[in-house]
């Protein structure tokens, strides 16, 4: 789950600034600080670097944004399930952002990072197995801009851009 606390009650509530129980589109800000291989399942091996990696996903099921991040964040404590398990055992989880959005296309929002200037595709096909896109994990050698990245969103989403927000969460 997404970090709570407690409030005045005891009744537990999220962290402010993380994300909420609804639906969504996400993408995990990861830094990477030393060199590994990596094996992601059927994909093969991933030369993990040092350097930020960025994977896109979504959240639509029981919880929304809160439970999918809240997985992803729990990853040393279970069993690996989706291929980003395999690079956050190895890196850290930086930054969330994200967008309340039932309609919302990831693969649109990986794309947009697919044409950053200086991006990597590290392994291709990489969370995209439900779709066609070349890859949701990209690389870079320092964090893309959020300012950037909304910005083009929007306007990509144009009559329909949801509020993009972002949370800090290390480093």
């Amino acid at each position: 789950m997404a970090e709570r606390s407690r409030d005045a009650a005891g009744a537990r509530r999220h962290a402010p600034g993380s994300p909420p129980r609804r639906p969504g589109t996400y993408v995990l800000i990861l830094a990477a600080a030393r060199r590994r291989r990596v094996r992601v399942g059927a994909l093969g091996r991933l030369e993990l670097v040092p350097g930020v990696y960025v994977y896109v996903g979504s959240a639509r099921g029981p919880g929304g944004l809160a439970a999918r991040v809240g997985t992803h964040r729990a990853v040393r404590r279970r069993s690996p399930r989706w291929h980003i398990d395999a690079v956050s055992r190895h890196t850290a989880l930086a930054e969330v952002w994200f967008a309340e959005d039932p309609a919302g296309d990831e693969c649109e929002w990986a794309a947009l990072l697919a044409a950053s200037p200086r991006v990597r595709v590290p392994l291709p096909r990489f969370g995209a197995s439900d779709c066609r896109c070349p890859s949701h994990l990209f690389r870079f050698d320092t964090t893309p801009s959020f300012a950037g990245f909304r910005r083009r969103a929007r306007a990509a989403a144009a009559d329909r851009a949801p509020a993009l927000r972002r949370w800090r969460i290390g480093p």
